[in-house]
């Protein structure tokens, strides 16, 4: 039966979701029960593709990319995929319509990470974020108004300056992989060989700015989302303050972490402003 084939490929993204990223997949179940697969079926799908150009080092990345980018517009025109995490992805791209657009906006920068290593103009890091971050916040959003355009309309700057502040953070915590290991430098004007406290504290100050413009957006959105979006921004908020505290030294030695009873008190807390409607 389709129906039970489905079942078990929002399985598969779930699990993809609860393997690769804790915090994530905490926020994820804080969200309504009728736009929780959802948003796992969106994550198991930028996961894969992701895995692909960060982590298949010993196999033929660009092979492997086009063939998974082949199978997905199939699935998509056809309505179905034996790759379990194309087949739960292309049914909530078809159940809210999500624009083909921010597909393939995400899939160039996907592209980009196979041979592009320095970021080093504004146009080239912006539209390298809007591909890999601020378009999945937009699917994402799509699940969350279910298809309203017109909210979807009213809230996709908040959206997308949310996706940039979650990358931003993401690029920042994992300056000593990216720059070390995979040779690539996202922010421009910054010498990484020479990291310091002047360049932490701009490109910080550049992230706290995507996170004010967001969290008036996260007020607005319908109750089944508002929640575990809130759970994300403080957790993500919660690193910042702590990239903030660390040397730029530490930073490019280290990975920096919030440690799990520090992310169960951030969700404990957002629970408690949920709960008695303090957003």
């Amino acid at each position: 039966m389709k129906i039970l084939f489905d079942q078990i490929s929002t399985d598969c993204s779930k699990i993809v979701t609860n393997t690769y990223s804790t915090s994530f997949s905490m926020a994820t179940k804080m969200l309504h029960s009728s736009i929780r697969n959802h948003i796992y079926n969106i994550y198991g799908f930028v996961r894969f593709a992701d895995e692909i150009v960060d982590s298949f080092h010993n196999y033929p990345k660009k092979e492997l990319l086009e063939r998974f980018e082949e199978d997905l517009y199939i699935s998509l025109e056809q309505k179905i995929s034996l790759n379990p995490i194309l087949n739960s992805f292309q049914h909530t791209v078809t159940t809210f319509n999500i624009d083909i657009e921010l597909i393939q906006d995400f899939m160039t920068s996907m592209r980009w990470d196979l041979d592009k290593k320095v970021y080093d103009t504004q146009e080239d890091y912006k539209k390298y974020i809007y591909g890999s971050a601020d378009v999945v916040g937009l699917m994402c959003l799509k699940v969350f108004v279910k298809g309203n355009d017109q909210e979807y309309n009213e809230l996709k700057p908040a959206a997308m300056a949310l996706g940039s502040a979650f990358q931003k953070v993401n690029f920042l915590r994992d300056l000593k992989d990216d720059f070390q290991e995979l040779n690539r430098t996202y922010f421009p004007s910054v010498n990484f060989d020479h990291f310091d406290e002047t360049s932490k504290s701009n490109i910080i100050r550049e992230i706290e700015h995507d996170f004010e413009n967001a969290l008036t957006g996260i007020f607005k959105l319908p109750v089944e989302a508002q929640f575990g979006v809130y759970t994300a921004y403080r957790y993500y908020t919660k690193l910042l303050k702590k990239l903030k505290k660390t040397p730029s030294t530490n930073i490019q030695n280290t990975r920096i972490r919030v440690p799990n009873y520090q992310k169960m008190s951030v969700f404990a807390g957002s629970y408690l402003k949920y709960r008695f409607n303090l957003l």
